[in-house]
Parts: structure tokens; sequence; C-alpha cells
């Protein structure tokens, strides 16, 4: 299947109507949703990735995958994301400029790292962590990912070139990650409560475990896409949060009356979990839903479509209907408060099978990191000018933009 051709001739909805149709059609015979149509991904992710799997395949790899996040597996990551977010906070220096971005993709790098490896130190993750940002950096610019988009591109020149960086990138951070799992399999007594040790242990309904090249491609995805897309939507929240001090008076407002130890109470704050909730409407992490294929003739809100036509939702179409979101374009957490939407008019990780498997992480994440640095510091846009979304090589995301840590604040309730 060449992506190419198929995504030329795609038909996009974003009518919550055609919405449902297209991801409840998962388990009917109606609508396919091949993974090959991801197969711009493999060269980072490889072949067995869950994002590039169809069919059973598929639901093994997502029954295997579920299991860290969720419940309170996901939550014990709760200190370990505090504990990340201070130590690179305690860099900043109080009326310095720095990068938000920056900031929010060290520490983004560095959770998923530590939640998945479980270390906290030594020489094989100071190189992972160096590697995996260089290559995802390298990725993020939009002339540095042509070679995915178009396979003529992929020659090997050189450690200079672009494809043949990324060929040294990735064999290094598979000889790491091959490491590993050959450490932790000759010693099966350092399993621990980490990702990779969890989906080492997982057994499919057969009793297969996970071969060590699926969990080589599984940890990427992991790696790869709790990096990015995390980082880009904390980015956002705090361009919001400063851009309306309303919002973040409101917010420390709720944190005023947490217990610091419950991390399990920031799910019971209506108002986080709405300006969490806003910023992922405006800037979703996806544009798209994934892609389907009708295998016969399908009927969706009036249009008739022919077999094997692709069929593609636009998240970022679908949260800015006039309709169901008045306004789209302003910033308001209130909108959250006021009423519930349904799955299909609000699917910032996308829906039905294909949903984002780390959806609950990121935003555990998300609200976590929030409320530590606002309860730690008073920070400030340097400039009153807008931030727009950019193209970002794979992904979307804010134009750079700096803040300032005014002064520390001694709070006792962080």
């Amino acid at each position: 299947m060449n992506l190419g051709q198929k995504m030329s001739s795609a038909v996009v909805f974003s009518d919550p109507k055609a919405l449902e149709i297209i991801l409840t059609s998962d388990n009917c015979e109606e609508f396919d949703a091949p993974g090959e149509l991801n197969v711009i991904l493999e060269p980072l992710l490889g072949a067995q990735s869950v994002i590039g799997l169809s069919g059973d395949r598929h639901r093994r790899m997502r029954q295997l995958m579920m299991p860290p996040f969720h419940g309170e597996r996901m939550r014990s990551y709760g200190e370990l994301i505090d504990e990340i977010t201070d130590d690179v906070t305690r860099t900043w220096v109080l009326g310095k400029p720095f990068a938000v971005r920056k900031m929010m993709q060290t520490i983004s790098m560095r959770v998923i790292l530590r939640a998945v490896f479980g270390c906290k130190g030594g020489i094989r993750y100071q190189q992972m962590e160096e590697l995996l940002g260089s290559l995802l950096d390298a990725l993020s610019n939009p002339f540095g990912v042509g070679f995915l988009y178009f396979p003529s591109l992929r020659r090997n020149l050189g450690s200079l070139s672009p494809w043949g960086s990324f060929i040294c990138k990735r064999e290094r951070i598979d000889t790491l990650i091959y490491d590993e799992i050959a450490d932790r399999r000759a010693h099966p007594d350092i399993l621990d409560n980490d990702i990779l040790s969890l989906l080492m242990s997982a057994r499919d309904t057969t009793g297969e475990p996970l071969t060590d090249v699926e969990l080589r491609d599984e940890l990427m995805t992991l790696l790869a896409a709790g990096h990015e897309t995390t980082a880009t939507a904390l980015t956002w929240a705090f361009y919001w949060i400063h851009k309306l001090p309303g919002v973040r008076d409101r917010l420390l407002e709720d944190f005023s009356s947490l217990d610091p130890s419950d991390h399990g109470a920031l799910s019971r704050l209506p108002y986080l979990n709405a300006v969490c909730s806003e910023t992922l409407r405006i800037h979703p992490v996806g544009m798209l839903t994934f892609p389907r294929v009708t295998t016969s003739t399908v009927e969706i809100t009036g249009y008739s479509l022919e077999p094997g036509t692709v069929v593609v939702g636009s998240i970022y179409l679908t949260h800015r209907r006039e309709e169901i979101y008045p306004d789209p374009d302003k910033f308001r957490p209130e909108r959250f408060l006021e009423r519930r939407f349904s799955s299909f008019e609000y699917l910032p990780f996308g829906g039905g099978t294909r949903r984002r498997i780390g959806m609950a992480f990121a935003q555990f994440e998300m609200k976590l990191v929030i409320k530590r640095i606002l309860s730690n510091f008073a920070l400030a846009l340097t400039n009153g000018r807008s931030v727009r979304p950019v193209r970002r090589g794979l992904t979307a995301g804010p134009s750079p933009f700096q803040m300032v840590a005014r002064n520390k604040i001694s709070n006792p309730y962080r």
C-alpha cells in the first residue's frame, strides 16, 4: 500500500456524527484500520510498533501495553514526575529568561526515560537521553524529516547527511536498548515496576512474551511519542496560563487546598482538568485520527464512499466547530465546566482502538508538572507577542517564546 497515493485521495470528516461512525467501526466489516498507513514511521519506530500493526497483531500488542498506563501503576510515577520537575527548574536563574519548550522537553524526556527504564543515572541512561534527544530534535525540523516521506532521500552519505546521521544515532540507541534488555533477561531479579520490566513480564493469551525486537519497537514508540507530544502540550499550557493571568490565579487558589503527597487529588480539581482539556482542544497532540479504509460501500452523513476509500477524522477542525465550541479560537477553560463533550466532539488523543495508549499518563504528567511549577515559581512571559502554531517536522507546536521566573514561592501546599 502506497501511503502517498492513498492519503492523496482521503476523505476528511469533522462532523461528530461522521466520527462516531468511523471510530466505532473497528470491529465491523465495513472498515479496516491497516497499520501500514503509518509506514513513514517505520524507520524510527520499527516494523513491530503497535502503530504499524493491524488486526489481531495490533489487538495483541495493545493488550500487552495497556496495564502500565492505568490505575495505581500509573499513579506510582507521581513522585518521579515531581522529582524530575524540581531537578530541571532548580537550574532556573531568577530574572533570566529561559526557552519554555526546551525546559518542557527536558522534563518530558527524563520522565519517559525514567518511567520506561527505571534507572536514575549511569552511562547507559545518560547516553540514551543525549542520543534520543538529538535524534528527535533533528526530526523536529521540517527539512530533517524529508527522508521519512520520500524513501528516495534515504541515502547514507555519511554522518553529516540527514539519513546517515539518523541511521548512526538509531543504531547507537538500539544498542543501548538491546543491552538493557539482555541485562534484565540475564538477571530477572532486577525487574522492577518500570514499564520495561512490566512489558518483559507480560504474556499474551497464549502465554507468549514479547520478543526482543517487539520490546525495542514498543519502547521506541513510547519514548518518541511520550516525549514530543507531552512537551508540546505543556508548552502551550504555560503560554495560556500566563497569557491570561486569571487562569493562573484560579489554579493557585485550587492548589492551596491540596495535600502535597496526594497526587490522585489532582484528578479531583475540575478547573485544572479544564485548563488541560482546553489546551488540548485548541492544540491537539495529533491533528488527524488514524486513517481507516472502507472495505465496502459506506454511507457517512449523506456521502456514499466506494470500497478502498481512506477516511480520516480531523481532530483540529472538530475542536473548532462553532456549534460545539462557541468562539472556538478563544482559550476558555470554563467551557469544560459548563458541559460534558462526547468522545466524538472532543478527541485530542484520537479514538476507537487506535486511541493513543499513553493518553492517561500524558494527562497525569501535564497536571503534575503544571501544579509543581506554579506552586514553586512566579513566572511571566517576557513579552506580549502572540505565540502561533508552527510546523515541527512530523508534528506542530508553538513558535518559540521565553518566560522568566520572577521569584520563588515559599508555599506550604506544594
